[in-house]
């Protein structure tokens, strides 16, 4: 066999069976130890009763799944590193100071309740229409005592003119076009607000299809840890809030 090929296959297989290690070695660790050493590649710091507030969080939206159907992640280790860790990676696009923040599409809580979670200064905002998710999303701000946190049984799209320039940011980690995210939620935003948007390798090929160059302030590339994979965080600002009106 030639050299070079041999060691292409001894470099994939190894490659291989330290993913499988490391997926045994994961799923073997306690979610709070899992969440503890995500925070720490993040670099993200959180007080023990803020640890204990996600771990309840975990547990509460285990017990709702099974009957209300609120995620399609079922393990511990998937709702850590898909839901919580994923969510906490909002962190880096966020200004410091008291926020009014709306995470619009919210579902069971992601990015919002994460996000109050670590910043229990912010105003939050969560929109969600499904009934169930809704229910839950009461009954888990209930359960771990966050104040300052509505939640509007709506869409984005069916928000009223009394929420016109009311808000500093809104996250969204549903299904959004940036073209249709700018649209929907540019009218609710205050001036110098921002917009955040989870998007994946694509997300330069959107902003051009989009004719969205000028509203992009930022782009942030971050690695969900424990995976490979790469998330991309838009930073949209409405300039002369072009996209409200079309």
């Amino acid at each position: 066999m030639d050299v070079n090929l041999y060691d292409y296959y001894y470099k994939s297989v190894s490659l291989i069976i330290c993913d499988i290690c490391g997926s045994i070695f994961l799923r073997l660790m306690k979610a709070d130890d899992l969440f503890k050493k995500g925070l720490n590649e993040l670099n993200i710091p959180c007080y023990p009763e803020q640890i204990r507030a996600f771990m309840t969080f975990l547990s509460e939206l285990k017990k709702w799944n099974g009957a209300y159907n609120l995620t399609a992640l079922k393990t511990d280790e998937d709702i850590v590193i898909k839901h919580f860790l994923d969510s906490l990676l909002y962190l880096r696009t966020l200004p410091a100071g008291t926020l009014k923040l709306v995470d619009a599409g919210t579902g069971a809580g992601f990015p919002g309740i994460p996000i109050k979670i670590i910043m229990p200064g912010i105003d939050l905002t969560l929109i969600e229409s499904s009934k169930k998710k809704a229910a839950f999303l009461r009954h888990i701000i209930r359960s771990l005592k966050l104040s300052s946190v509505t939640v509007l049984e709506q869409r984005l799209e069916s928000l009223g003119k009394e929420y016109e320039s009311t808000f500093d940011v809104i996250v969204s980690r549903a299904t959004f076009s940036i073209k249709e995210f700018l649209k929907l939620a540019g009218p609710y935003i205050k001036e110098g607000g921002i917009l955040v948007l989870n998007k994946g390798p694509k997300a330069a090929k959107e902003i051009r299809d989009s004719g969205a160059e000028n509203a992009v302030r930022d782009i942030l590339h971050v690695r969900l840890p424990f995976t490979h994979a790469e998330r991309q965080l838009l930073v949209l600002e409405c300039k002369n809030r072009p996209y409200g009106k079309m």
